[in-house]
């Protein structure tokens, strides 16, 4: 113990130790599946909302009852659904089943991702520190801006005439 502690009168020197006090380990258990046997995830993204249901099995990955090859037809937007899948090592080895409503392709891809992120992380909480690492849990909360009165959109004016 220091000095200013043993001098001190309003510190009791039986209560105070120089050991460190550890934190308490809080360990997370996994969610429980529902009665399909699928552990549920949700994710948003601008106006679009993706249900995401992962259960183990065989890596079957549908999007709205369609594989994502033909649900999205670009690159960049397959990689960013299956990037959750890919860091954690369970691309093969668990089925995905997303549905998919608003927005557009690339506001629903990154929903899509969050939701399996999301449903990743219910399913092994061993899996949350890859994920969060990734910055796959986190959430863009970017939203169109709303148009004020008075206005054509939500900051453009109307042009300027001098006469």
């Amino acid at each position: 113990m220091t000095d200013i502690q043993n001098e001190s009168p309003l510190i009791d020197p039986n209560l105070v130790s120089d050991a460190p006090v550890a934190a308490p380990v809080v360990t997370a258990k996994p969610a429980t599946p529902d009665m399909g046997g699928f552990i549920w995830g949700t994710g948003r993204r601008k106006s679009s909302v993706a249900r995401v249901r992962v259960k183990p099995g065989k890596g079957q990955l549908k999007i709205n009852d369609r594989e994502v090859s033909e649900y999205f037809s670009q690159i960049q937007d397959r990689n960013a659904v299956a990037a959750p899948l890919k860091a954690t090592d369970t691309l093969g080895s668990l089925d995905v089943f997303v549905n998919v409503k608003g927005g557009g392709t690339s506001g629903q891809a990154r929903a899509t991702m969050l939701g399996i992120a999301r449903a990743l992380k219910n399913y092994d909480p061993g899996l949350l520190k890859t994920l969060r690492d990734a910055g796959y849990l986190t959430r863009d909360s970017r939203m169109v801006e709303r148009k004020k009165p008075g206005k054509p959109g939500a900051r453009r004016s109307f042009q300027f005439s001098k006469r």
